[in-house]
């Protein structure tokens, strides 16, 4: 039988993960789960693609806030946009996250939501990677998509669960991770009911719809836009905590994942920190206080992205 995990070393991540699959579908057996209860919820930045040097949707986002500041000299002197504008993200940040966000929240303001997705397709058709010269849609990690493969095999419906924008993850979630859009849960804006020629739109909106989601939102999103509790989650950061310990601590058998980004040279090595909630437990500590497993992207993946993809 075929290796459904080529791109995994042998060991104990890959075994754990085979093993729990393998339990939850065997009819007949002790751990077994109904296919209706077997979802699964995977986290986005992080755990299906490449994060750094920033999240990609901040990236672009950062393109139109250029092109915006430009035709806009009242816009290009505000501080916080001085500093976005100059990469300084640390300094940004002193202004708080409120401010930060009712910037980028404007680039995009008054577009519909089928303009927005063409804009975040188009720019992810054309913007390349700063340190690898590449597509961002090319630096997916080549396991997780097996992963994700394998769990739809086995009956498994698989959720991309994001604190990204919802519709940015949407535009590609097909293309990149066979996930139809309708299985993605991220942060929204606020919309509005408009008629364009006669046309019914809905239009975005410079705030959003609640809170961003991260951390505890996560599950709170899950439960309004799947309506079942999963029984595998993955993510790589604090902000997946809440979603990782909302299947974790459910009735059903449970398996959660944490991505430990530990590889400097093939891709990057950095501690999982939340954006919201900057002094939240590390996820590392959070994984060994309640035994998930962690996933070392420099001992347990033979590869990150797809031959070829990386010069």
């Amino acid at each position: 039988m075929a290796d459904p995990l080529p791109s995994w070393n042998a060991g104990a991540a890959k075994t754990a993960i085979l093993q729990f699959i393998d339990r939850v579908a065997r009819e007949g057996g002790g751990d077994y789960v109904a296919p209706a209860d077997r979802i699964a919820v995977v986290d986005n930045d992080g755990t299906l693609w490449c994060e750094r040097p920033a999240y990609a949707q901040a990236l672009f986002l950062l393109g139109r806030l250029r092109e915006q500041a430009a035709a806009d000299p009242a816009l290009a002197a505000q501080p916080v946009v001085k500093a976005l504008l100059a990469g300084d993200l640390e300094g940004a940040g002193r202004y708080g996250l409120e401010a930060v966000a009712a910037v980028l929240l404007h680039t995009h303001s008054g577009l519909t939501t089928e303009e927005f997705a063409d804009t975040a397709a188009r720019w992810l058709d054309e913007a390349k990677h700063p340190r690898f010269g590449v597509l961002f849609g090319e630096l997916t990690y080549v396991p997780m998509l097996e992963l994700l493969d394998l769990l739809r095999s086995r009956d498994f419906r698989v959720f991309v669960v994001t604190g990204g924008g919802v519709e940015f993850v949407r535009a590609v979630s097909e293309q990149l991770y066979g996930v139809a859009p309708d299985d993605v849960v991220g942060s929204a804006v606020q919309v509005s009911f408009e008629r364009r020629d006669g046309r019914v739109v809905l239009v975005r909106q410079p705030a959003l719809l609640g809170s961003p989601n991260e951390g505890p939102p996560k599950p709170i999103n899950i439960q309004s836009h799947i309506g079942r509790r999963p029984i595998l989650a993955a993510g790589n950061s604090a902000g997946d905590r809440e979603m990782l310990e909302y299947a974790h601590t459910g009735d059903l058998p449970s398996f959660c994942l944490v991505v430990d980004h530990d590889d400097a040279q093939r891709e990057y090595a950095y501690a999982g920190a939340t954006v919201t909630n900057p002094d939240a437990e590390p996820i590392l500590d959070t994984a060994s206080r309640f035994g998930w497993t962690v996933v070392s992207m420099r001992e347990d993946w033979n590869r990150v992205f797809a031959p070829g993809n990386i010069p």
